[in-house]
């Protein structure tokens, strides 16, 4: 991220301290990102063409153009946080508005119905974190999903789909994109920065394995000896530690772009010849990821006109020796893998723009649909989970993606939008959670505290 950022005005701190790594879990590889692009008509009256796996991309029916208009965000129901709350189930739900009255336009609904359909098998086979849903929840709307007659996607969410709301339901959204860099596959003059592969001696550590009380927790290290140690950090593969040990996929032209390179988490590599090479997210060195943005912002590093991405990259550029100084002080590496398929999110299929977004697998099934109401037109509307990030994290917190392209490097570069979300789950979940948490919110009974008022 799965840097931005052409920003006019947006403060890249926010952003920047915010979208980190696009870290996912071990087994995944995470979002090597995609644009959008725009499939044939269906004929009237025929299902919808069901996408190939993996690498049909679905056009985003979202027609942003990079410019920020404001929207007034429908209001969440009023509810008591669960303090100490770690997924949707213990942060508690309860009803939100009828699927029916969110505003969802047809071309939204074409374009999450057949992202939906391409998530349905991982949706249906993965033990949902979330504490939400069960595999099985989904097949009778994975079913229908494959044969939606042309211009009734809209009324295939009506029908198979409640809205709900997670915890307090206040969403906050920033945006990822599909950078491009000049690189070249051999180191020549020129192309000094290394983009390298996953290291042979990084170790994936699943603590679970080891003890109850640590399921769901993994690390990554090293082996030194008879001991697991912290794996290296920026400042020492910087310096070479690596040589020998990672293999390199292409020589970046530039530092500062190979370092947002990582934090976008994949993109494409401009060849010298003007071939196009594409990389995506393998792994990460473990080590915890540091916003730049919000450090330069603090110790006043960026004046008035300077918070953009522009400015940061023009910053470092000016001054090579602190910037990389200030670089390293993002410890967190990420290593990636050549692409010769279209780009894939943490589920392992394609990501596609304005359709795609990242959230917190505790807190959103991955694969479900999310409709998010926000203080932008341009992040309202119909998504669907696909993807992780490493900064992505708690309930209602989520990641738009938005393609490649000088458009959506603006438009995800300046995303920093905050509403209301609603969590699209098969009907009848909430009547199945009724046994858990109870309580009355603005839309109705639902699990759930509801608020003093």
């Amino acid at each position: 991220m799965t840097g931005n950022r052409i920003f006019a005005s947006i403060a890249l701190a926010l952003v920047l301290s915010a979208c980190g790594g696009r870290v996912v879990p071990l087994a995944t590889g995470n979002a090597s990102i995609g644009q959008p692009s725009r499939d044939a008509a269906t004929p009237p009256g025929r299902p919808a063409p069901r996408p190939s796996a993996p690498g049909q991309q679905i056009a985003s029916g979202r027609g942003f153009d990079g410019r920020i208009q404001a929207a007034v965000p429908m209001l969440a129901a009023p509810v008591i946080a669960h303090a100490g709350a770690t997924t949707a189930a213990s942060a508690g739900i309860v009803p939100g508005p009828s699927v029916d009255a969110l505003p969802i336009t047809d071309a939204q609904a074409e374009s999450a119905r057949l992202a939906f359909l391409s998530s349905c098998p991982g949706l249906m086979r993965r033990t949902d974190a979330s504490g939400l849903t069960r595999g099985a929840d989904w097949q009778q709307a994975c079913a229908a999903a494959a044969s939606v007659p042309r211009g009734s996607a809209r009324d295939f969410f009506i029908r198979y789909f409640e809205a709900v709301q997670v915890g307090d339901g206040k969403a906050f959204a920033t945006g990822y994109y599909e950078p491009e860099i000049a690189a070249s596959r051999e180191r020549r003059a020129g192309y000094e920065v290394p983009i390298y592969a996953r290291p042979n001696d990084l170790v994936d550590v699943d603590l679970g394995q080891f003890s109850d009380a640590l399921k769901g927790k993994k690390i990554r290290g090293r082996v030194s000896g008879t001991n697991l140690v912290p794996y290296y950090d920026r400042a020492a593969i910087d310096t070479g530690v690596l040589d020998g040990k990672a293999p390199v996929l292409a020589w970046g032209a530039d530092e500062a772009a190979v370092f947002f390179l990582q934090i976008q988490g994949s993109g494409r590599l401009r060849l010298p010849n003007g071939e196009i090479m594409r990389v995506g997210y393998d792994t990460q060195n473990g080590r915890d990821y540091t916003g730049i943005g919000a450090l330069m912002k603090a110790r006043g590093l960026l004046q008035p006109g300077q918070t953009s991405m522009q400015g940061i990259v023009a910053w470092l550029h000016a001054h090579p020796a602190e910037g990389r100084a200030i670089m390293q002080e993002n410890k967190s590496f990420v290593f990636f893998r050549e692409l010769n398929t279209p780009p894939v999110g943490a589920m392992g299929y394609v990501v596609n723009g304005g359709v795609s977004a990242a959230a917190d697998v505790k807190y959103v099934p991955l694969g479900a649909p999310v409709f998010l109401s926000m203080d932008r037109q341009d992040a309202s509307g119909l998504w669907v989970a696909q993807d992780t990030g490493g900064a992505i994290k708690g309930s209602n917190r989520f990641d738009t993606f938005w393609g490649a392209g000088a458009t959506a490097e603006a438009t995800a570069g300046g995303m920093a939008a905050r509403g209301t979300a609603f969590l699209l789950l098969p009907t009848g979940t909430l009547a199945r959670t009724q046994g858990v948490q109870y309580g009355a919110g603005q839309y109705g009974a639902g699990a759930g505290a509801p608020a003093q008022r």
